[in-house]
């Protein structure tokens, strides 16, 4: 399959804070900076940076598993991909997360696998290692 990222993070966090902070909009708003919105529930709307990012969860099992129909507002009409967020537990109380952003437009490859690694990746270790 073409237009996949993917990317191993490994966390210094129990998966219930780590999955705590991408489902919570309060908490997601302090590691990120920016204003979220964000449903709790299947089927329920997000948006994140501001609206910059949108989209629909499509399965959210605590502590272990998000998925996610995702889009930037840059993208053309009717463009999604498919985001998934897979938490396992580590010694030490870390969290692997195995990720995946599947059917990201070609050209916006690079510059998103780079963003998940500056604009989430890098400012949730801060914020749940501190």
């Amino acid at each position: 399959m073409k237009n996949i990222i993917r990317h191993n993070v490994t966390i210094g966090a129990p998966p219930k804070k780590v999955f705590g902070a991408l489902v919570n909009e309060k908490k997601h708003a302090r590691f990120t900076g920016r204003p979220a919105s964000i449903s709790r529930k299947v089927g329920g709307a997000f948006t994140c940076y501001g609206g910059h990012i949108s989209g629909i969860n499509v399965e959210l099992v605590p502590s272990k598993r998000i998925v996610q129909a995702w889009r930037s507002s840059h993208w053309p009409a009717g463009t999604h991909s498919l985001v998934t967020f897979a938490l396992s537990a580590k010694a030490g109380g870390r969290t692997r997360i195995s990720f995946t952003h599947v059917g990201v437009p070609a050209s916006n490859l690079k510059d998103i696998s780079e963003g998940w690694r500056t604009y989430y990746w890098k400012p949730l270790k801060a914020y749940l290692e501190k």
